[in-house]
């Protein structure tokens, strides 16, 4: 885990902040870890937050489903572009 003083956060917050991209970042003030700084995302992960959403099956729509199956094909032809 990539750490930086209080003293960085300041003088080299856009090193800072670009670690914090890779993962959690130790921020430290007189070599105690004091805080730790992460993504929206990453914090949304561990809070148990998802911007994701999930549905069921069954619970699709017709015109969801199709639409579903048709976003499923273009993947599959996507996948198979790249042999």
């Amino acid at each position: 885990m990539a750490s930086f003083t209080l003293t960085d956060l300041g003088n080299k917050s856009g090193e800072v902040v670009e670690a914090a991209f890779g993962g959690p970042v130790d921020i430290t003030k007189r070599g105690k870890r004091k805080f730790v700084l992460l993504t929206a995302e990453q914090f949304d992960r561990l809070a148990g937050r998802s911007t994701q959403r999930t549905h069921r099956a069954e619970d699709l729509t017709g015109e969801e489903r199709d639409e579903f199956l048709a976003g499923l094909d273009a993947i599959v032809r996507d996948d198979g572009q790249d042999d």
